[in-house]
């Protein structure tokens, strides 16, 4: 199960997201779900379509299946999905 205390341990895509804070000042406010990610970016489906976004200098807000909201920060996911399950976060 998916909580905000295990949240970046878990496969992320299929949750909703928004970006709240990013170094591309384009991407904040951009919502939607997240379709695939990879080693630095996560794609997400918004209704204007398919939109790659970096995860580094990036805030996202993770809406879990229970509906809580969960804010991260971008660089700490920067790794593929199975290597980020390995890693030794402090606060995760």
């Amino acid at each position: 199960m998916i909580t905000p205390n295990n949240v970046v341990r878990h496969e992320l895509i299929g949750l909703a997201t928004k970006i709240t804070n990013a170094k591309n000042k384009s991407n904040v406010g951009l919502e939607g779900k997240i379709v695939d990610e990879t080693y630095k970016t996560f794609v997400i489906e918004t209704r204007k379509g398919e939109k790659r976004v970096f995860k580094e200098h990036t805030t996202l807000t993770i809406t879990l299946p229970d509906k809580k909201k969960v804010e991260v920060e971008g660089n700490i996911l920067v790794a593929r999905p199975w290597d980020r399950i390995k890693k030794k976060l402090p606060k995760w």
